[in-house]
């Protein structure tokens, strides 16, 4: 049997328990700062780098527009001068039985920003809206 590359068009996204479905989920990225160090009597000529502090991208969810739906505006609209409403986040890569594989697990994401479709006269094509949110914790765990 081959050993083939998990599909990535097969996927959830969960927030309060409340599932959502998504046509595109972007930015699910991780990065260490580099701190770089040298002692005035090092007998080396360079810095020597360790790891510092975590940074997380901003999550970017796509998804279809749909009639009577405002939950990405009634949560962008909790913003209120440093307060917002918080939520985690879990996004699944499923299988062909529909169960996790791989899970990122997104800690008190909030909106950033919400963009409407794209209004055009001559395409045929789904009117989508996108959330970005920002975030203070990614977790990835293969299942």
């Amino acid at each position: 049997m081959a050993n083939y590359p998990l599909p990535n068009f097969h996927f959830q996204v969960e927030w309060g328990g409340t599932r959502i479905g998504f046509t595109e989920v972007s930015g699910l990225s991780i990065e260490n700062d580099v701190i770089e160090y040298r002692e005035g009597n090092s007998p080396e000529y360079s810095k020597i780098k360790m790891p510092g502090m975590q940074k997380f991208g901003n999550i970017t969810l796509r998804r279809g527009t749909f009639r009577s739906d405002n939950e990405f505006y009634q949560w962008f609209n909790t913003i209120s001068l440093n307060t917002v409403e918080r939520r985690d986040i879990i996004i699944n890569l499923l299988n062909e039985e529909h169960e996790p594989v791989i899970s990122w697990k997104v800690k008190n994401a909030w909106p950033v920003k919400v963009q409407s479709t794209d209004l055009k006269s001559d395409a045929s094509e789904a009117a989508l809206e996108t959330l970005e949110l920002a975030h203070e914790g990614l977790v990835i765990q293969n299942e």
